[in-house]
């Protein structure tokens, strides 16, 4: 079976790489440019390009690139992050555990001395809320390398950017949506290398009002279950 990925890219120098590297295994490619200053062109290359005039968020190129998924025919597709710190040799992985209608979700080995101490924290926090708002036990919840059923797309998603992938996957439990937690490696460059576009105060503002809400939301959902 022919699979598809989708790669949301905002200003990485590296995002060429990346498409060659994915291409190379033969799966058929939808970027995603969301608003870059400098436009990502195919350079003869063979994927499918959608471009938003605007930078919007990573959540929303993320939802662009699953439209373009399910009208290509998929009923799901893997996103890899275009920072190369996903590496599609891992990709069987998740297609491995994949069962319909699942969110997968690559667990990052954080072994790797390049991986900074902000990140690993950054997973703890972010697991420990999600976990408590699911009663389901995550491993890496910010990882972008995943697979989503193209089912996605029916869940009233209010948060576009970093918080997407935290709150798309609450909604899905909240849905009774099936997911695995499959371990990869990953790759974390030097720090002079790395790209990321993370606003620690603005982001993690985000993330928390997300989490409030989301715990609110679990304690509704439960409270109506015990009074029924």
């Amino acid at each position: 079976m022919k699979r598809c990925v989708v790669i949301p890219v905002y200003n990485s120098p590296y995002i060429e790489e990346v498409i060659k590297d994915v291409l190379s295994y033969g799966y058929e490619l939808i970027v995603v440019d969301d608003g870059s200053d400098k436009v990502v062109k195919k350079n003869g290359l063979d994927f499918h390009l959608l471009t938003h005039k605007i930078n919007m968020g990573k959540g929303e190129a993320i939802l662009s690139g699953a439209k373009k998924a399910k009208e290509l025919g998929y009923d799901h597709f893997i996103t890899v992050d275009a920072d190369k710190q996903h590496i599609p040799a891992e990709i069987p992985k998740l297609i491995d555990a994949y069962e319909d209608g699942t969110i997968v979700i690559g667990s990052r080995n954080f072994d790797d001395e390049n991986v900074p101490k902000s990140s690993k924290f950054g997973r703890k926090f972010s697991n420990f809320w999600v976990n408590l708002e699911t009663f389901r036990k995550f491993e890496d919840t910010q990882s972008g390398f995943r697979i989503y059923p193209v089912s996605i797309l029916e869940l009233n998603i209010s948060n576009k950017r970093f918080d997407f992938e935290v709150e798309v996957l609450v909604l899905h439990c909240f849905c009774g949506g099936k997911t695995k937690d499959v371990a990869v490696e990953c790759y974390y460059p030097p720090a002079s290398q790395r790209v990321s576009h993370f606003d620690k105060v603005k982001d993690n503002l985000r993330l928390s009002l997300l989490h409030t809400r989301l715990t609110i939301q679990r304690f509704l959902l439960l409270r109506g279950f015990l009074w029924n």
